[in-house]
């Protein structure tokens, strides 16, 4: 595919543009740290957002995935666990960050969106916070939704912000 739009356009825009929005969209692949077992989140408190993301634990990671069939990328995750519910949120993980409410850390409440971003500081990655420093997310390729800490190596000092609808 790539050879293809190489010949359509020699000048190369086209190459860099699609790779650019390939990498800024829940690029992170994190460690294999991050756990998924039903009891992890079945403390989480029972909002129709949340039971219906902790459904969906042990669905692939799917880039571009917005459905339980083809799998989920994060930001696919969120917005179908809010569409669920009658919810609209923009697809992308900057949209729905753009889209929130700023929250600290210290003031999340279940339900609440995280966002994490890269180490050049851009937001790619998008979680449902459950309560209790715990988040549920669809964290990469190779991966499954699951649930993990705020305070795991990897993600700790990625957090951006929380954010409300």
């Amino acid at each position: 595919m790539l050879q293809a739009i190489q010949r359509r356009n020699r000048g190369g825009f086209t190459l860099i543009v699609i790779l650019i929005v390939l990498m800024s969209a829940c690029s992170s692949n994190p460690p294999a740290t991050s756990y998924s077992s039903p009891s992890a989140a079945a403390a989480a408190p029972k909002t129709p957002v949340i039971e219906i993301a902790t459904s969906l634990l042990g669905t692939p990671y799917h880039y571009g995935g917005i459905t339980p069939a083809t799998g989920f990328d994060c930001s696919g995750f969120v917005y179908y666990s809010h569409q669920q519910v009658g919810v609209t949120l923009p697809r992308t993980s900057v949209g729905q960050y753009q889209h929130t409410q700023p929250i600290g850390r210290k003031s999340l409440q279940p339900g609440d969106l995280v966002f994490f971003h890269s180490k050049r500081g851009r937001i790619n990655h998008v979680g449902i916070y459950l309560g209790s420093g715990r988040f549920i997310h669809s964290p990469g390729k190779g991966k499954f939704i699951s649930v993990t800490s705020l305070d795991h190596p990897y993600w700790q000092p990625r957090f951006a912000r929380g954010g409300r609808l």
